[in-house]
């Protein structure tokens, strides 16, 4: 049995100025509905694949919970053993898990990336971030001086949806390419996301580096134009300049504002020291673009674009009082992120000359399952057709809602012995990852009695075949099954008014709910000071 932490205990050590690392192991939609502040979404599902990105330091300290109605055999303390396996030396487990840790008088908090969120909320009220409603925005963009609105999501999240208008410029891009989206300064400037944190975030940024023109957030984003019954665009591409050069006063501007966040410039021999001396957990994070990243990068970097390792924070440094190092090629983005993750409460530094460092960090390999024979799409069809063979889909419930191979079963790796219990004894796996459905194989104990395949190429080598597919209502599965799903973040995008609503209740309300030792690791900047003031 893996050694157990009491909550209490637990408590103090997130607190205690040392590394640690809190994994919730259940299901990400299990997660979603409820867990501690700090703790960090590890499906069980995909444990190996994502443990060594998220703890590259196997000496790490590292807690594993679940819900803790397992009695010792769920999720928690199957991930502890293999943790351990993997080679990490101090793991522990949460001694009745969520609900003990509720139990003991802590906050569950509801929802995804809320240490960011939270976070995004307190810069509003201490920076006094300036914010305008959808009505007043429509307005304005009927007015002989327009603003320019800038959506600062991710190019497949403004896709989905956006102000009418709005061009993309993701957070960590704003400080970079602002002068070429706004050349003119008396022009007024509007950041919106689908909420609130990163129109706060993304307007705040442009405060802090002082420039001229008036910038406001679109207070509650999309949603917020949503509800004031104003109709989005769709399917839309305008997107930031991809080639700009540097402004000598905006790579000054970012300096200075990350030396007012304490951020510290290193250099490459510094990071090799500290990899040497193995006592703590480092992260290399290019900060750039999916395109600039793809085309040249530092081994060993993770890819963790500006604005989402703003936003999305947990998703990307899973240690807690780790030290992170990011990178650019232009010396403003680097800066200016950190300079967040600093007022974040993270160790943050630059790496002085950045992609031109020579830095490079050992890739935390990933290990692989012993493999399961693969089946092609053809011959799975022929087998099916025959009735000699169960299908198991393990993609995300979601996908196999919306097609799936006729006659297969939805399940998951914490699930899975009891979607065999009722199949046969020959077994296809549908799976994106082929190394996901042997890794969940592993996990049984009596996985010889089954004749194991996995689809070669998964269902999108079905499809490429021309095999026949099925879809499903969305109440075949019922939402005590779907695990991986949060209901919660996903109807608000459906144009459903009321989880909209309570989304941004829900975003509102996460600052009155975290204790003090929680609120006071946030450090963010106050309002800039204005000249001659």
């Amino acid at each position: 049995m893996p050694t157990r932490i009491t909550a209490a205990t637990l408590k103090r050590e997130l607190h205690d100025g040392n590394e640690i690392a809190l994994f919730d192991v259940r299901e990400h939609g299990q997660y979603g509905e409820g867990h501690p502040f700090y703790a960090v979404p590890l499906p069980y599902s995909v444990l190996e694949r994502d443990v060594g990105r998220l703890a590259p330091n196997r000496r790490v300290r590292v807690v594993v919970f679940d819900d803790g109605d397992s009695d010792g055999d769920g999720p928690a303390a199957r991930a502890a053993d293999r943790l351990e396996a993997l080679g990490y030396t101090s793991v522990r487990t949460l001694d009745g898990g969520a609900r003990a840790w509720q139990d003991a008088g802590f906050v569950l908090f509801k929802g995804v990336n809320v240490p960011s969120k939270a976070f995004g909320e307190w810069v509003e009220q201490v920076a006094q971030t300036p914010h305008i409603p959808a009505q007043t925005l429509a307005q304005w963009q009927q007015s002989d001086t327009p603003p320019t609105v800038l959506d600062g999501r991710p190019l497949s999240e403004y896709r989905a949806m956006n102000i009418p208008g709005a061009s993309c410029c993701p957070n960590g891009e704003l400080a970079l390419r602002i002068d070429a989206l706004v050349p003119d300064a008396r022009t007024p400037v509007v950041i919106n996301c689908a909420g609130r944190t990163r129109s706060i975030i993304g307007a705040q940024t442009l405060l802090h580096l002082g420039i001229p023109n008036p910038v406001y957030a679109l207070e509650n984003g999309t949603q917020g134009w949503l509800l004031a019954d104003r109709p989005l665009e769709r399917g839309q591409q305008r997107r930031y300049p991809a080639d700009v050069q540097p402004r000598p006063e905006r790579v000054a501007a970012a300096r200075a504002l990350a030396a007012r966040a304490g951020v510290e410039w290193v250099d490459a021999g510094t990071v090799r020291r500290w990899l040497a001396e193995d006592d703590r957990t480092v992260y290399l994070c290019d900060v750039r673009t999916p395109e600039e990243f793809a085309a040249r990068t530092l081994p060993g970097a993770q890819h963790a674009p500006g604005g989402q390792l703003q936003q999305a924070t947990d998703q990307y440094i899973g240690v807690r009082h780790a030290r992170v190092v990011l990178f650019d090629d232009d010396g403003i983005r680097a800066p200016v992120t950190a300079s967040w993750l600093r007022q974040l409460g993270h160790e943050a530094s630059v790496l002085e000359h950045g992609l031109d460092s020579g830095l490079a960090l050992p890739d935390a390999p990933v290990p692989d399952p012993v493999a399961l024979p693969v089946i092609d799409a053809q011959t799975l069809a022929r087998r099916l057709a025959q009735g000699g063979v169960s299908v198991v889909d393990l993609r995300s419930s979601a996908a196999w809602l919306s097609a799936h191979i006729p006659g297969s079963v939805w399940s998951i790796r914490p699930r899975l012995a009891a979607a065999l219990a009722q199949g046969g004894h020959a077994v296809t796996l549908v799976a994106d990852d082929s190394r996901i459905a042997a890794w969940a194989v592993a996990d049984l104990p009596d996985a010889q009695r089954y004749a194991f395949s996995v689809l070669d190429g998964g269902f999108a080598a079905w499809r490429a075949s021309g095999g026949p597919e099925a879809a499903a209502p969305a109440d075949a599965l019922p939402p005590s099954a779907r695990i991986d799903y949060l209901f919660f973040t996903h109807d608000r995008h459906a144009g459903n008014k009321a989880a909209s609503r309570e989304y941004l209740a829900w975003e509102l309300g996460l600052l009155a709910q975290l204790d003090e030792p929680e609120r006071n690791a946030f450090r963010p900047l106050a309002r800039r000071p204005v000249a001659g003031a």
